[in-house]
């Protein structure tokens, strides 16, 4: 009866195996305007470009996102994204290049 634990452990670690990284997330989805700054989308890894939006706070962000902002559409292109995922995404495009 010991590994029946073990099982249902490994059984919830496969999802974590299988989730993108954020870096795959972007190229998925933010890419396609973040990396030329289409319609004015901030670029990716450019802090200038960020730091206002940044100083709006992660909540205005999200929101905008979530809602869409000028010529991004609600959701941008990562409609299945989570409040978290989209989180994870702003912070890695505002960030510097690594």
């Amino acid at each position: 009866m010991k590994i029946l634990p073990i099982i249902a452990g490994l059984i919830l670690l496969v999802p974590l195996a299988n989730a993108e990284s954020v870096e795959e997330q972007y190229k998925k989805a933010c890419f396609v305007c973040h990396d030329t700054g289409v319609a004015n989308a901030p670029k990716v890894h450019d802090v200038e470009a960020w730091k206002p939006r940044l100083e709006k706070g992660m909540d205005a962000l999200l929101n905008s996102v979530k809602n869409g902002l000028n010529a991004m559409p609600p959701g941008g292109m990562c409609t299945g994204c989570s409040d978290e995922e989209y989180k994870a995404l702003i912070q890695y495009m505002s960030s510097p290049q690594q």
